[in-house]
C-alpha cells in the first residue's frame, strides 16, 4: 500500500504495507563550550574569524546509506537529549549553531554532555547548516557511536517489562527514513522489545531517521537479518506468532485475538506491502477497516494503529 495502507480498485480491496527556564549569558554552564575556559574538552579555545568558540571538526557530508544500523549522527533537540540522557553508546561530540535562543532543552543538553564529559562546540551558522543532514536540526547535532546490532537470537530471547515475553516488529523492506523513524517512535511507545530489519533493500535509520524517531532508537533493541522468510522460519520454531498487516487480512486488526505471549507484528513496504514469502510465512493477516474518501494510510500511521491494537490485547490478555 503507498503510505501503509490503501484501497485497490484494481483488485476490489484495500492494501497494507503495512531544569532552568533559560540559559543566562555568563554564567558557568554557556562557559562549557568557550575552550577559553578550560571546558571545551578537545578544542583549542580559539575564536575563529567569525566568531564562534571552539574549533570546527572536518567532516565530509554525506547522504548515503550508513553503515550497519547506522544511527552515528543524530539530529534535533530531543533526538540529541535522549541519546545523552539514555547513555547507551558513546557521543563524541555535540555541535550547536553559535545563534541559538536561550531554551530549556539547551540547557539539558549542556548539563547532560557536560556530566558524560562530551566535547560540546559551537560554530557558526553556516559551518553548522554544512554538517547537518536534515532539513530541521533545531541547532543541535551530535556525533555518537553506531547502533548496535543485536542480532536476532538475542531479540528472541528478549522480554518486555515484568518479564513479559517478545514483543517483536518486522519490517519488510520500508525503505522512507521518515517513515522508519516515526515506526520506531511508535514501536518504543507501544512496548516492542525487539525491530527486525531487512538487512538490503531497506532503509537504515539514517540522520531523517533518527530525528523523526525522537530517541526512541536509545531504548529499542535492533537487529538485522539477510531475508524476513528465513526470521520468521525461526520465529515459527520458538513459538511467537506473527501477525500480517495485509490486503488479504481476512479479519479486522480490531478483532484480533492474540494472548498474552510472544507475538510479532509484520509490516510490509511503501506501495507493495507484504512481499509474497512473508505474507505466506505469517501465522494470521489481518487489515486496517477505512471508512472515510481517502484511499490509503501512511505506513508509520498504520504500524501506530496496528502496534497499538496488539499491545491493547496483550495488555487484555487475548
Amino acid at each position: 500500500m503507498s503510505g501503509g495502507q490503501r484501497r485497490d480498485g484494481g483488485r476490489g480491496g484495500r492494501r497494507h504495507s503495512g531544569g532552568r527556564s533559560s540559559r543566562q549569558q555568563g554564567r558557568g554552564k554557556g562557559d562549557r563550550r568557550d575552550g577559553s575556559q578550560g571546558r571545551d574538552r578537545g578544542g583549542s579555545g580559539s575564536r575563529g574569524a567569525q566568531g564562534q568558540r571552539g574549533t570546527t571538526p572536518q567532516r565530509r557530508r554525506s547522504d548515503g546509506p550508513p553503515k550497519g544500523l547506522g544511527g552515528d549522527q543524530v539530529e534535533g533537540r530531543q533526538a540529541v537529549r535522549e541519546l545523552l540522557l539514555a547513555g547507551t553508546r558513546r557521543t563524541r561530540e555535540v555541535i550547536l549553531a553559535g545563534d541559538l535562543d536561550p531554551a530549556p532543552i539547551l540547557d539539558d543538553i549542556i548539563d547532560l554532555a557536560d556530566e558524560h564529559k562530551v566535547t560540546i562546540r559551537e560554530v557558526a551558522r553556516g559551518k553548522f547548516e554544512s554538517m547537518a543532514r536534515t532539513e530541521a536540526p533545531q541547532g543541535v547535532v551530535a556525533f555518537a557511536a553506531p547502533l548496535e546490532d543485536h542480532g536476532l537470537e538475542a531479540l528472541l530471547a528478549s522480554a518486555g517489562p515484568g518479564g513479559r515475553p517478545p514483543f517483536l516488529l518486522l519490517l519488510d523492506g520500508v525503505t522512507d527514513p521518515g517513515n522508519l523513524g516515526a515506526i520506531l517512535r511508535s514501536a518504543e511507545c507501544a512496548g516492542v522489545t525487539g525491530v527486525v530489519l531487512p538487512r538490503h533493500r531497506a532503509a537504515r535509520v539514517t540522520a531523517t531517521a533518527a530525528k523523526s524517531a525522537a530517541g526512541a532508537i536509545e531504548h529499542l533493541r535492533l537487529a538485522t537479518v539477510s531475508g524476513l522468510p528465513k526470521a520468521m522460519a525461526r520465529l515459527a520454531k520458538v513459538g511467537i506468532w506473527t501477525v500480517g498487516l495485509d490486503i488479504g487480512g481476512s479479519d479486522p486488526v480490531h478483532d484480533l485475538t492474540v494472548a498474552d505471549g510472544p507475538v510479532a507484528l509484520v509490516m510490509g513496504a511503501e506501495g507493495t506491502g507484504l512481499s509474497r514469502l512473508v505474507r505466506e510465512r505469517c501465522d494470521t493477516l489481518v487489515h486496517i477497516p477505512l471508512r472515510g474518501v481517502v484511499a490509503s494510510m501512511n505506513v508509520s500511521a498504520a504500524a501506530a494503529v496496528a502496534l497499538f491494537e496488539v499491545a491493547r490485547r496483550r495488555d487484555s490478555g487475548g
